[in-house]
C-alpha cells in the first residue's frame, strides 16, 4: 500500500528538521550533566583532554557522517538518507544508556554523531531543493530552530534528572534521546522526495509531478512550474557537460563555490559561539552561580536562543545573507572582547578547581557585583548576535551555493568542514579554561574580526535568487561579491514569459528531459 504524500512545505519541514532536534539533543545531554554529582563521581571527575574527548566525540562521528552523506544522498535520496542515518541513532543512544565508564560513553556519542554528521548536512539540502527561491531561508531556517528547540528540551530534562540519585540520573535524561529519533522515522515515509534530486537520476515525471505538487498544488502547466523546470534542465544539462568527479568541485570557478560554501561552516565554530552553548554552565560557575541558579541561568540562555532565532524566521528573506554574516561575526567578537577583558581583570585562579564538589576545569572565578554580572549579560548578548546572525545564516548559505550535480556532496564537504572545526575546539576548549582561561575569549574575538573580513571578501549575496541562479554568481566573470545586491531574481520574468508564450498559444507544458544525460 501506497502511503499518502505531504506537499505542504511547513509541515515537511517541520518533519525534517527533526533530525535538527536530534542534534540539539545530544548538543545539550551533556550540558546539565556534566556539573552535576552524579556524573562526576561516576566517571572520576573527568578534565581536560578526557572532557575534551567526551565533549568532541559528537563531532568525530560527524567527521565521518558529513563525509558519507554525499554520496549515501545521492545514491538513495536526500529523503532516504536521513532514514538511514537514524540505525546509527538508535545504537548510540543504547550505548551511552548502558555505558559503565567514560570510553563507553565517547563510543555512543561517536556513533549519535555519525547520524548529526548527516541529517546536518541533508535536511538543509532536502529543504533548499524543495523550497521556492523567495521562501527558501524561512524553510531552512527551521532546521536551526528545531536544533536550538532540542537543546533547549534537553537541557531541561537533564536538569530535572539531576535530583534523581546516582547513575540513574544521567542514564534517564539520556534515554529521552530515542524519542525525536522515533518521532522522525514515523514522518520521513510520508514526505516526497526532492524534485531535483528525482531529476538528477533521470525520474522526470516523477519529478515533475512533486515540483507541481509542492509548487502549485498539482497542477504542472502552472507557468512557476514550467519555468523552474525549465531553469533545472538548462543547469542540468551545462553540468553534465562540464564533467564529473572530484574535478568539478574546483573547475569553471566551482572552486569559489567550495571555497565560500566550506569556509562559512567553518567560520561558524571558530566565531566562538558553541563554546558559550555547551559550556555556559562552566561560565556560570565563573561568574560565582551555583547550584539551581547556575542551571536556570544556562537554561534561559537556550530559550533566548530560540527566541532571536524565530525573530529571524520572520527576517530572513527580506534581510541579505552577507549583511548577517558580517554585522554578526563583529558583534559577537565585540561580546567576546567584553566577556575576555572583564574576567581578566577581575578573576582568582582557583588551581584546585571551583565549586563543590571542585569542578578541575573551572580555575577561575570572576568577581562577584558588577564584573560577574557584566561577564553573565555578555554572554546573554553573545548568543543573541549569533541567533540572529551567524547560527542560522551559515548554514542557509551552505545550502544555496553548490549546484545541482554536487550539492549533496558539496554539503557534506561545508558540514565537514563544520564538524572537523567542531572537534578541534571541543578537544580545545576544557584545556583552554585551565590552561589560558580568560584569553581563549580574546583569541575567539580576533577570529570573530577576521570572519568579518572573509565574508565582505568572498561571499556573494545570495538571498532572493533561484538555486540555478546562485550559480551564475560564481561563475567566472562574476559580479565581485561586495557588489552584489539580495533578490533581483530572473524567475519573475521567465514566469512572464511562459505566461506570454501561452497568451500566443504556444505549449508551456513541462517536457521531461529526456535529452539531458543523467549523472
Amino acid at each position: 500500500m501506497k502511503l499518502p504524500t505531504i506537499y505542504n512545505v511547513q509541515l515537511v519541514a517541520m518533519i525534517a528538521t527533526l533530525g535538527g532536534a536530534l542534534f540539539g539533543f545530544d548538543i545539550s545531554s551533556m550540558s546539565a550533566i556534566v556539573v552535576t554529582k552524579q556524573y562526576i563521581d561516576f566517571f572520576d571527575n573527568p578534565s581536560g583532554v578526557i572532557q575534551g574527548a567526551i565533549g568532541s566525540a559528537l563531532a568525530a562521528g560527524s567527521v565521518v557522517g558529513s563525509a558519507m552523506a554525499g554520496p549515501i544522498s545521492d545514491k538513495i535520496g536526500r529523503r532516504d538518507s536521513i532514514l538511514f542515518a537514524c540505525i546509527f541513532w538508535l545504537i548510540g543512544t543504547s550505548v551511552q544508556v548502558a555505558c559503565q565508564n567514560y570510553g563507553q560513553l565517547i563510543a555512543g556519542r561517536v556513533l549519535n554523531g555519525f547520524t548529526v554528521g548527516i541529517t546536518s548536512s541533508q535536511v538543509p539540502v532536502y529543504l533548499a531543493e524543495i523550497a521556492k527561491a523567495d521562501k527558501r531561508g524561512s524553510l531552512v531556517i527551521i532546521q536551526q530552530l528545531a536544533i536550538e528547540f532540542g537543546i533547549l528540551i534537553m537541557y531541561f530534562i537533564g536538569y530535572g534528572c539531576a535530583s534523581i540519585e546516582g547513575p540513574a540520573s544521567f542514564r534517564t535524561a539520556w534515554g529521552t534521546q530515542f524519542i525525536p529519533c522515533f518521532f522522525l522515522i514515523i514522518g520521513l515515509p510520508f514526505l516526497p522526495r526532492s524534485p531535483r534530486w528525482l531529476a538528477k537520476v533521470g525520474r522526470d515525471k516523477e519529478a515533475i509531478e512533486t515540483l507541481a505538487n509542492i509548487q502549485a498544488n498539482g497542477d504542472i502547466e502552472d507557468p512557476l512550474v514550467v519555468a523552474e523546470w525549465e531553469e533545472i534542465v538548462t543547469v542540468m544539462r551545462a553540468e553534465n557537460e562540464a564533467g564529473h568527479g572530484w574535478g568539478k568541485f574546483f573547475k569553471n570557478g566551482m572552486w569559489k563555490r567550495t571555497l565560500a560554501g566550506m569556509s562559512v561552516q567553518a567560520w561558524q565554530q571558530l566565531a566562538g559561539a558553541n563554546v558559550i552553548v555547551y559550556y555556559l554552565t562552566y561560565i556560570a560557575q565563573m561568574a560565582g552561580l551555583t547550584g539551581d541558579v547556575a542551571m536556570v541561568t544556562s537554561g534561559i540562555q537556550y530559550a533566548v536562543f530560540i527566541i532571536f532565532t524565530g525573530v529571524m524566521w520572520i527576517f530572513i528573506d527580506k534581510t541579505g545573507r552577507r549583511t548577517l554574516l558580517v554585522y554578526g561575526a563583529l558583534g559577537m567578537g565585540f561580546c567576546h572582547f567584553v566577556v575576555g577583558g572583564v574576567m581578566g581583570a577581575h578573576s582568582t585562579y582557583h588551581p584546585e578547581g571551583v565549586g563543590n564538589p571542585p569542578n578541575a576545569n573551572i580555575v577561575i572565578s570572576v568577581t562577584p557585583g558588577p564584573a560577574a554580572n557584566t561577564v553573565i549579560t555578555f554572554s546573554y548578548l553573545l548568543i543573541v548576535v549569533y541567533a540572529l546572525t551567524l547560527a542560522p545564516v551559515c548554514w542557509i548559505y551552505a545550502a544555496e551555493v553548490w549546484s545541482l550535480g554536487t550539492r549533496a556532496t558539496g554539503m557534506s564537504l561545508a558540514a565537514l568542514s563544520n564538524w572537523v572545526f567542531n572537534f578541534a575546539l571541543g578537544m580545545f576548549t576544557p584545556p583552554a579554561f585551565i590552561n589560558i582561561t580568560w584569553k581563549l575569549f580574546i583569541i575567539f574575538g580576533v577570529l570573530c574580526i577576521a570572519a568579518a573580513a572573509w565574508f565582505w571578501v568572498l561571499c556573494p549575496e545570495t538571498c532572493g535568487k533561484t538555486l540555478e541562479e546562485v550559480e551564475l554568481m560564481f561563475a567566472p566573470g562574476a559580479i565581485q561579491p561586495w557588489k552584489t545586491r539580495k533578490g533581483e531574481s530572473r524567475l519573475t520574468a521567465e514566469i512572464e514569459a511562459v505566461a506570454a508564450r501561452r497568451l500566443k498559444g504556444e505549449p508551456v507544458t513541462v517536457q521531461p528531459a529526456t535529452e539531458v544525460e543523467k549523472v
